[in-house]
């Protein structure tokens, strides 16, 4: 099992050197990176006669906005190597980054009508950390690339203000877990087996759309 800090570590000059002011600009960040999931979520749902692609400019996008002002590369893919502290996982090198990015969009894109919703946001959950394309907020890009899936693919935003990214970052071992898990089978065997982050983010699902019925009930304590 992962521990519970488990982040990149990546050699990059820090743009912001407080902690709290960096903390600061993180969280405002964050809620600007959700902001444009949604916005792009909407640009396709709004849009029924397009079929949905996802390409590298989108991941590159989110990640943009979630490290605007705290790293140089932000926006772009990572320039050497990178660790995962608190993973046995070792992403690929970076001149395999593009390559290995462009193949996560084409198996979203060409698995797009054939798998569930689940699968196809747990999938990119997963790979998008596998690849670790950036020097920083893989996490974060992943969670939020994620969801634009899951919403994209179901056909409309998602309800309940307890959404399940928000869950994620409250509580991450069984994110690190579920993805540890991926990780192992795929060095092993070779195989994609999600299962696990598809039964995470089906829970957390549930939980979401329960926050939705706590508020139009008054009834905060149901299950």
């Amino acid at each position: 099992m992962a521990d519970s800090d488990r982040h990149s570590d990546a050699e990059e000059p820090s743009i912001i050197a407080n902690e709290d002011e960096r903390a600061q600009r993180e969280a405002e960040n964050g809620l600007r990176q959700f902001d444009t999931t949604v916005q792009m979520a909407l640009d396709w749902i709004e849009n029924p006669g397009r079929q949905f692609r996802l390409r590298p400019s989108a991941i590159q996008r989110l990640q943009r906005v979630a490290l605007d002002g705290l790293s140089a590369y932000a926006g772009n893919w990572r320039p050497g190597k990178v660790e995962i502290h608190g993973s046995q996982h070792q992403p690929v090198d970076a001149f395999l980054v593009a390559s290995q990015v462009e193949e996560l969009c084409e198996y979203i894109n060409d698995n797009w009508d054939i798998k569930t919703a689940i699968h196809l946001a747990a999938f990119t959950m997963w790979r998008l950390n596998w690849v670790h394309p950036f020097s920083d907020g893989n996490g974060r890009t992943s969670r939020a690339l994620s969801y634009l899936v899951l919403t994209v693919k179901l056909k409309y935003l998602l309800p309940g203000t307890d959404t399940i990214p928000d869950q994620i970052s409250a509580n991450k071992e069984p994110y690190y877990s579920a993805l540890e898990a991926a990780d192992k089978v795929w060095e092993a065997e070779g195989k994609v087996d999600v299962s696990a982050l598809e039964e995470l983010l089906s829970g957390l699902l549930a939980k979401q759309f329960l926050s939705i019925l706590k508020t139009a009930t008054g009834r905060t304590n149901l299950k």
